[in-house]
């Protein structure tokens, strides 16, 4: 049987599940199984299977596959679509975590003010078994979801339904208050903050950890410069409010971009850092350990994370209970050279 082409050309259909089962001397069945990585198959027979499988260039049809099994093998993901380290590395890690599932991808992002919803029923459209929010944000009331998929959310600010979706991720107000808390150890008598968009979930989390951190030491909570955007420029704006201030001798950044900015901020001031100012940063990022001093930051286990949420939606779309937290800290303090005990405060500054 033949097809034509857009050009007019005439080109053969693929080999069909008939070719294949004919070629190994098997059922139309037993191929469906062995394709799908079913048990219940002999070695012998499913070496036969792949074996005509490669004779033949066999690609199952994906369509006919979810018709088939009532599945498609396909996970959407709700994405910001930014170049931020944050999410963009966590996208790349949910990524490979469901290709080693054995599922593939659709991207749905909602980087040009598209709602979340919007880009959950697009996803819908295309045929997913599950789907996974990314990095969510703030874009109104909590959004209420009546997917007919199990859905997994890394932030807050959606209303799941019960056995058809979870919230997982990582704990930023845990990493939050373990970031001050460092920064008290030391001897610091507050930490000051500055903050990331609060209408991000993960900049609010991180807000909530270090006003927690500060109110269980019973240290004094300073005032918040103006909120940043993850960007260095806003972590500068806020640096050089800070530096003006003579008690500021510790801070914690809401990411690493925001602490270089800082760090940049305090410099053109004449304040050392850390002999005058300690600095805390939240990522990681690669150029963290090479800035000088270098960035004492928290840093996130995205591997981690996205192998968790990818085993939680797996599940409910199998109808298994969900399984636990991931077996490797999510978070966790990299201490560097930004950060030491404290001492006499720097002298104010214009």
């Amino acid at each position: 049987m033949t097809t034509t082409g857009a050009a007019g050309g005439r080109r053969r259909r693929g080999p069909g599940m008939t070719e294949v089962a004919r070629a190994a001397g098997v059922s139309q069945k037993t191929v469906s199984r062995v394709v799908n990585g079913e048990p219940h198959v002999s070695p012998e027979v499913r070496d036969r299977v792949l074996r005509a499988v490669r004779d033949l260039d066999y690609r199952p049809n994906t369509a006919a596959r979810a018709l088939l099994l009532g599945r498609y093998r396909r996970i959407g993901v709700v994405s910001l679509g930014s170049s931020l380290y944050g999410p963009s590395t966590l996208l790349i890690a949910l990524e490979r975590a469901m290709q080693r599932a054995g599922y593939s991808v659709a991207l749905a992002s909602t980087l040009e003010g598209q709602r979340v919803s919007v880009a959950v029923d697009a996803l819908l459209e295309q045929g997913v078994d599950g789907i996974v929010l990314s990095e969510p944000i703030d874009d109104g009331p909590p959004l209420r979801l009546t997917a007919d998929v199990p859905v997994v959310s890394l932030g807050e600010g959606v209303e799941l339904e019960p056995g058809a979706g979870a919230l997982v991720g990582a704990d930023g107000v845990a990493a939050a208050r373990l970031a001050t808390e460092h920064l008290l150890s030391l001897g610091h008598g507050t930490v000051w903050h500055i903050p990331g968009p609060q209408d991000w979930w993960a900049a609010r989390d991180r807000l909530r950890g270090w006003r927690e951190a500060l109110a269980a030491a019973g240290a004094p909570e300073p005032p918040l410069p103006s909120p940043g955007d993850w960007s260095p420029a806003s972590g500068y704006a806020a640096g050089r409010q800070l530096a003006r201030l003579s008690d500021v001798t510790a801070v914690f950044a809401a990411n690493d971009d925001m602490a270089i900015g800082a760090l940049r901020a305090f410099a053109e001031a004449g304040c050392a850092v850390p002999g005058d100012v300690s600095v805390v940063g939240y990522d990681d990022i690669p150029a963290a350990a090479y800035l000088a001093p270098p960035l004492t930051t928290v840093r996130q286990n995205f591997a981690a994370v996205a192998d968790h949420a990818v085993d939680v939606l797996i599940a409910l779309i199998e109808g298994r209970p969900a399984p636990a937290g991931p077996a490797e800290r999510a978070v966790e303090l990299t201490v560097r050279a930004s950060t030491g005990p404290v001492r006499q405060p720097h002298s104010a500054r214009p």
